[in-house]
């Protein structure tokens, strides 16, 4: 475990080392006379991008399912949100909802606020410890099932298993 750890850690140093290089490069059409001021900025975002973001394991593999995933709900949801924004009656009900998540708190909870917020007529409002409140722009669709869909998704990214609670607690909730 420690072993992978510091795997984890040595590439992701080389990973955004080598991002940052490239920026540099680009940056400055890879101008050589600029070094003298880049390479001590690149180890200065480096130091900085380790503190703020610290290295993760994410599963890549479902990163790329993760994509056709996200882009179908997106397409299905814009098509949805304008339907309703060019309507005579524009029949929306909205509501803030709180979803009870079961992810644990850090990174994938950030993960799939972020990712909520991109999903069209759906907007993460506040993220409190275990617990995200979201505005939807229809409190009739089934939007509980839909979040649940992106926790499981965010968490076989971050490679956790999940129990989702029944949808007899989502009414509890409520």
């Amino acid at each position: 475990m420690k072993a992978n750890k510091i795997t984890t850690y040595g590439v992701s140093i080389v990973m955004r080392l080598a991002m940052f290089l490239f920026i540099w490069w680009a940056l400055t059409a890879g101008i050589t006379s600029s070094w003298w001021f880049g390479a001590p900025a690149i180890l200065l975002a480096l130091i900085s991008s380790l503190v703020l973001l610290p290295p993760m394991n994410l599963l890549w593999y479902e990163c790329l399912r993760f994509i056709p995933f996200f882009l179908i709900r997106s397409l299905i949801g814009g098509i949805d949100v304008a339907w309703r924004a060019f309507h005579p009656r524009m029949p929306i009900t909205p509501d803030l909802i709180e979803y009870p998540l079961t992810l644990p708190a850090g990174q994938s909870q950030v993960f799939m606020a972020n990712t909520i917020n991109l999903l069209p007529g759906t907007l993460s409002a506040a993220l409190d410890r275990n617990t995200i409140k979201v505005h939807v722009l229809d409190s009739q669709k089934d939007f509980f099932g839909e979040l649940e869909a992106v926790e499981q998704h965010v968490a076989r990214i971050f490679g956790l298993s999940l129990n989702i609670p029944s949808k007899d607690k989502y009414n509890e909730t409520l």
